[in-house]
């Protein structure tokens, strides 16, 4: 019978450690991971890999390489599953040996990996894995000691008269969408969940820790700066120059900080699993009593993180979302789903829901009607959660540096979808 890593957490975590990282449930399903990769075709990376558990860090590394190009082989979504997992496992390989060499950060790198781009077989182990290395490393490092200052990202209140001007066109001069304090969740239901009305909800999310932590970058760089995030580099993605990069959390934290003062480009860590990836700031947070209306279940939780001005084109999402604000602010305009043809989606299947419109900088010869159609807008302040309708198109802006956790969850009767 295989061990599952959750029966393996008293002797992970508990353990003597003798320069071993333990992987009880990688060693047990192996042999069944290989055997079903190799009837994919997969015998170099079955023969790298065997070579890996012996100890041999260059075969590791090879293994890990020929997953990555399985990974990136065509679109995402046509990956054969089987090479999620052996991209999770050629990382714990590596991790395992980097850290037998007391290479911790080294080890947390090729883990973080594992969990972004791998498959779900191994995430518990993986998480266990990075919870020992962590330790490991926060115990020789600087990241580990409590006693520093905080550094705000946010210290100063913005002027809207000067931030309007860099909004676009019309911005909070039409229809405002309404504010709500401690909104039952039978008036939520009634009034915004079954009408499918945007609204914004104030004092629900006071008792998060997070709304007193993350605007301190010491404390976000002591919990998660040697952790390696996925960020966008460039102005969105919908833009020619736009590119994806990897960088552990405090070099993105330095980003942040030095984005008004250094020619650095933007740089935005954004709908990204980041909770599932860091438990501990998953621990800042709690899900909101709105997101279980409609007896559905929480699809997605993705962080959104990143200087003033980074910009999220308009576009709509398939579930009901609530964006919660934790530190900074953030522009928010709203078009009814009802609008979607005006809007000009693109015609290409990836960007299907997203709007030819650049509401920055708008062409009205070639969209003359977009002035024209209704749409509400906010200030989302910190604090604060805005419920955006299923299919409802948005645009966001941050006018100061922000971090905002999205909600996604479904309709009980879309739970197949």
């Amino acid at each position: 019978m295989s061990t599952s890593p959750a029966d393996a957490v008293a002797g992970e975590i508990t353990g003597t450690d003798d320069g071993v990282l333990e992987t009880p449930f990688l060693d047990s399903e192996r042999w069944n991971i290989l055997q079903s990769i190799t009837e994919e075709g997969g015998y170099a990376y079955a023969t790298m890999t065997s070579l890996a558990a012996a100890g041999d860090i260059r075969a590791a590394e090879a293994a890990k390489e020929m997953a990555w190009e399985q990974l990136h082989s065509g679109p995402w979504h046509s990956v054969v599953p089987i090479w999620r997992d052996a991209y999770s496992m050629a990382c714990m390989h590596l991790a395992k040996l980097h850290y037998a060499n007391g290479e911790f950060n080294q080890a947390i790198k090729a883990l973080d990996m594992g969990i972004i781009m791998g498959g779900m077989m191994l995430r518990d182990e993986l998480n266990l894995a990075i919870r020992k290395a962590s330790e490991k490393e926060k115990a020789k490092s600087d990241l580990g000691e409590k006693g520093e200052s905080e550094i705000k990202f946010v210290s100063q209140d913005i002027n809207v008269a000067e931030v309007q001007q860099s909004l676009p066109i019309k911005s909070l001069s039409c229809k405002l969408v309404g504010k709500r304090p401690a909104l039952s969740l039978e008036a939520f239901l009634r009034e915004h969940y079954l009408s499918g009305t945007p609204v914004v909800i104030r004092d629900s999310m006071d008792h998060w820790p997070a709304k007193s932590r993350w605007n301190d970058m010491n404390y976000l760089r002591r919990v998660a700066g040697f952790r390696t995030v996925p960020v966008e580099v460039g102005k969105n993605y919908l833009c020619p120059e736009w590119k994806q990069e990897l960088i552990t959390f405090s070099e993105f934290l330095e980003r942040i900080r030095s984005n008004d003062t250094t020619s650095v480009e933007t740089t935005y860590l954004a709908q990204h699993q980041l909770f599932d990836q860091i438990q501990e700031l998953q621990q800042d947070i709690v899900i909101p009593d709105y997101c279980f209306t409609g007896g559905g279940e929480i699809r997605s939780l993705n962080a959104w993180f990143g200087p003033a001005g980074t910009v999220t084109p308009l576009h709509h999402d398939p579930h009901h979302n609530i964006l919660a604000q934790v530190v900074g602010k953030k522009y928010v305009r709203l078009y009814s789903a009802s609008l979607s043809d005006e809007l000009h989606p693109h015609s290409e299947t990836m960007l299907s829901n997203s709007s030819q419109v650049d509401l920055d900088n708008i062409d009205e010869k070639e969209f003359p009607n977009i002035l024209d159609l209704e749409f509400q807008d906010c200030i989302l302040e910190e604090g604060e959660m805005l419920y955006i309708p299923p299919k409802w198109w948005h645009y966001v802006r941050s006018l100061t540096t922000s971090f905002s956790v999205s909600f996604w969850w479904s309709d009980a009767e879309k739970l197949d979808d």
